[in-house]
């Protein structure tokens, strides 16, 4: 097959406009409206690190950032969803920094909607963690006089995606994940994804920099079922497993200040999720709330296992309008050029 040949095949594949991919018996959708949303959730950034011996834990660190509610601002048109996250010191639990010490929160994701692909990719700062379970640690502690054990300059940025594809034709994972389509009927379908990252862990440690880089990749699977229970309310639960591997990459800063050998290590990593989202879906006014978990382990040594396990809730609330002259004229400029999107 000549090259231009090619080309034109693959954006064929790729390449359907928005209304003709649907059935609208069975899928509303709003592409061509813009959506405005703006999230409340506690889903931030912890992990554990558990010393066992062959049957039993014998120490346990909870490294937590001292944010407990973060806000996220949505703007969504056509097949474009963008995201940005962070989390503001004015909310209760944000800004304990006497005991807790100062921490930072930033997240900014793309989603787009390549017919039943969906293809996210997204850039996370978080720095500034403390140990959270002080008192499994040290014998008679007490919050208030002795404060926690803090990392000021722990920082962790993470360069990921996921690719995901639905496998239902007439089953609608847009009106779970970003609410730019609405299922009218009760479906469900299995999801098979992707998701790989690169997250860059740095530290100063008596002065010395420590820098770790990890790469990760995973296979999930997912089930995800769209209960409509009404016209305008749907209940959506879904539940993934997954399995993956773990490729870090670190060097030691030696006494003389000079850089240690590179070490390198590989782990098998399992990761499961799973969650409720309740919503209400008008042609302008949505709103909504969900109930999410999180669960990732994989053994570092023969006698230590990390994990970042969490629970978090979420609310939302949004508005659709028709866009203005000026963004749906440049929109198509660019998809002129840029069929996929």
């Amino acid at each position: 097959m000549k090259p231009k040949a090619a080309y034109l095949f693959l954006l064929g594949l790729l390449y359907t406009p928005a209304d003709a991919q649907i059935d609208s018996t069975k899928i509303k959708s709003y592409v061509d409206q813009v959506m405005i949303r703006v999230n409340l959730d506690t889903n931030l950034e912890s992990f554990t690190f558990s010393e066992t011996d062959q049957e039993n834990v014998i120490k346990e660190m909870e490294f937590s950032i001292n944010n407990k509610t973060k806000t996220s601002l949505s703007l969504d048109y056509r097949n474009i969803s963008a995201t940005l996250s962070f989390a503001p010191k004015f909310f209760p639990g944000n800004n304990d920094n006497e005991l807790k010490g100062n921490s930072s929160y930033t997240d900014f994701r793309l989603r787009f909607f390549p017919k039943r692909f969906i293809q996210t990719v997204y850039y996370k700062n978080v720095k500034g963690f403390y140990i959270e379970n002080m008192q499994d640690l040290i014998p008679g502690w007490q919050e208030e006089r002795d404060g926690y054990l803090q990392f000021p300059d722990f920082r962790v940025q993470t360069f990921g995606g996921s690719t995901s594809y639905v496998l239902k034709k007439d089953f609608s994972l847009k009106s779970i994940y970003t609410q730019s389509e609405w299922q009218k009927n009760s479906s469900g379908s299995w999801v098979p994804f992707l998701d790989y990252d690169l997250t860059i862990f740095r530290d100063v440690l008596d002065g010395q920099k420590i820098k770790e880089y990890q790469y990760n990749i995973g296979a999930n699977i997912g089930y995800f079922y769209n209960w409509v229970i009404a016209d305008k309310v749907s209940v959506a639960p879904y539940l993934t497993v997954g399995f993956g591997g773990k490729f870090t990459s670190f060097r030691d800063t030696l006494e003389d200040g000079s850089k240690g050998p590179k070490e390198k290590a590989q782990y098998a990593t399992v990761r499961g999720s799973g969650g409720l989202h309740i919503g209400y879906n008008s042609d302008r006014f949505l709103f909504g709330g969900k109930l999410n978990f999180n669960a990732s382990a994989y053994d570092e040594k023969d006698n230590y296992t990390v994990e970042n396990n969490n629970i978090y809730g979420l609310i939302y609330i949004g508005y659709r309008f028709a866009p203005p002259k000026a963004v749906k004229n440049t929109y198509d400029k660019i998809q002129k050029k840029v069929p996929i999107l």
